[in-house]
C-alpha cells in the first residue's frame, strides 16, 4: 500500500519560463562578467552541496575562470533576481499537496544549497505545505544517489517500496527513485527529456495536478 509521496522541486512545482542558460548569460551580462556556461555551473552547483549559496558557487567559477574584478555576490544577487522573475509555481500545485496530504505523506526532495532551495520554498509560500522538506545539500550526495531518497523515507517515515517519487530529471529523479526502491513517476513536458525506461508511470505537467491523485491510485 502506498504511504507516502515526494516532489521534486525545479521543473516539477516550480516552472521556470525561460531557458536556465539565457538567464545565467543575462545576469552575467547585467554585472559585466564574462559568460558562465550552465554545464560549468551545475558542475560546481552539485560539488557544493553543503550550506553554501548562489555567491560561494559563483566566487568558486570566477576563480576557476581566473576572473578579477567582478563581485561574485552581486553575480548571485543577479543571477537570483532574474529566476525569481521567471519562476513560478506551477498552477494548483499547492492544491495538489494538500488534497494528497489527506492521504499520504507528503515530501519534498530537491538538490542544491541548502540557503537557496529553502529560501525558494519560502517565496512560494509553501514553507508549511509539505510534510517533511529534504535539501542534499546537508547531505553527503545529491540525487541520484540513494542516501538522498532513504533521507526523504526517513523523514515521511516510510519505505521506498510504499513510497512514489514524482520527478522531471529522467537520471536524478526517475533513475535514482527506482534504484532506490520507489515507485517513480516522470513529469512530462514539452520540449524535455524522453520518457525514462525506469519510470512506474508517467504524467504530462500540464496535467499533473489533474490527473496525478488518480495515477496514485492505481500504485496502491
Amino acid at each position: 500500500m502506498l504511504e507516502a509521496v515526494g516532489f521534486d522541486l525545479d521543473g516539477t512545482l516550480l516552472v521556470v519560463d525561460r531557458d536556465r542558460e539565457t538567464l545565467l548569460h543575462a545576469a552575467c551580462d547585467r554585472v559585466g562578467a564574462p559568460r558562465l556556461s550552465r554545464a560549468a555551473y551545475l558542475r560546481t552547483h552539485r560539488a557544493r552541496q553543503d550550506g553554501a549559496d548562489r555567491e560561494a558557487v559563483f566566487a568558486a567559477l570566477l576563480a576557476d575562470r581566473g576572473v578579477d574584478g567582478v563581485d561574485a555576490a552581486a553575480l548571485a544577487d543577479a543571477y537570483d533576481a532574474l529566476i525569481t522573475e521567471a519562476t513560478a509555481p506551477l498552477a494548483g500545485a499547492d492544491r495538489l499537496v494538500t488534497g494528497l496530504r489527506g492521504r499520504y505523506g507528503v515530501g519534498l526532495l530537491t538538490d542544491g544549497p541548502v540557503v537557496t532551495q529553502r529560501r525558494k520554498v519560502a517565496r512560494a509560500g509553501w514553507t508549511d505545505l509539505f510534510d517533511a522538506v529534504v535539501v542534499t545539500g546537508a547531505l553527503p550526495a545529491p540525487k541520484p544517489d540513494d542516501r538522498a531518497f532513504t533521507a526523504l523515507c526517513d523523514a515521511l517515515g516510510t519505505t521506498p517500496e510504499a513510497t512514489a517519487y514524482v520527478g522531471d530529471a529522467p537520471e536524478a529523479d526517475i533513475a535514482g527513485a527506482a534504484a532506490a526502491g520507489f515507485h517513480a513517476v516522470q513529469v512530462l513536458y514539452e520540449g524535455g527529456p524522453e520518457p525514462h525506461p525506469d519510470a512506474t508511470a508517467t504524467v504530462e505537467r500540464s496535467r499533473l495536478v489533474e490527473r496525478l491523485p488518480a495515477l496514485l491510485d492505481g500504485l496502491e
